[in-house]
């Protein structure tokens, strides 16, 4: 089985992180390890609009800007299941994971559709009054509802709910796998 974990965070230290590395524990203990994915290591540019704002996207569902959008786009596509955890900044997506799915999604719904059906487990973790957590995750989701993923679960992760979160989402990470499995 193959599952991809992608994160995004500049902090390899902090609450998102801490989030991803308690999945990937549960996710183990189920007996999978996740492909690790922490998108801030990779070179992701925006979405150029090329062309008459619908450019090979559309045309031939895939992007024409060189970077690792290509290579990830294949591995969610061999994915059997995907989980992201995101940290969030004023009520929403890290700016480098938007900019992934704005250019992910140009590819899904207007050609390919490899993505229809994929499970996916979402994460936001917000260090401040985590009042932006549940909108976060609601555009994420509506981001991914817009390709057809099913998202089987929305996890907000907050200072005040931390001590009781992380451990909870290693349970998480145990239950998405066993899902897969079924």
């Amino acid at each position: 089985m193959n599952v991809l974990l992608i994160w995004a965070s500049p902090n390899a230290d902090g609450l998102t992180a801490a989030a991803a590395k308690e999945l990937q524990k549960g996710m183990e203990t189920a007996g999978i390890s996740p492909e690790m994915l922490h998108l801030n290591k990779q070179s992701i540019k925006h979405c150029l609009a090329c062309k008459d704002g619908w450019g090979d996207c559309k045309a031939k569902g895939a992007c024409v800007i060189e970077d690792d959008f290509a290579m990830i786009y294949e591995k969610m596509k061999d994915a059997d299941g995907i989980l992201f955890v995101t940290p969030v900044y004023w009520h929403d997506l890290a700016e480098n994971l938007k900019s992934f799915l704005d250019r992910l999604r140009r590819c899904e719904t207007a050609h390919n559709h490899f993505l229809v059906g994929k499970k996916c487990l979402i994460v936001a973790c917000a260090g401040g009054t985590g009042l932006g957590a549940i909108e976060c995750l609601h555009n994420l989701e509506q981001t991914l509802s817009h390709m057809k993923m099913s998202v089987a679960d929305r996890l907000p992760v907050i200072r005040f709910n931390r001590a009781y979160m992380l451990p909870a989402l290693a349970q998480a990470g145990a239950v998405f796998v066993k899902e897969l499995k079924k």
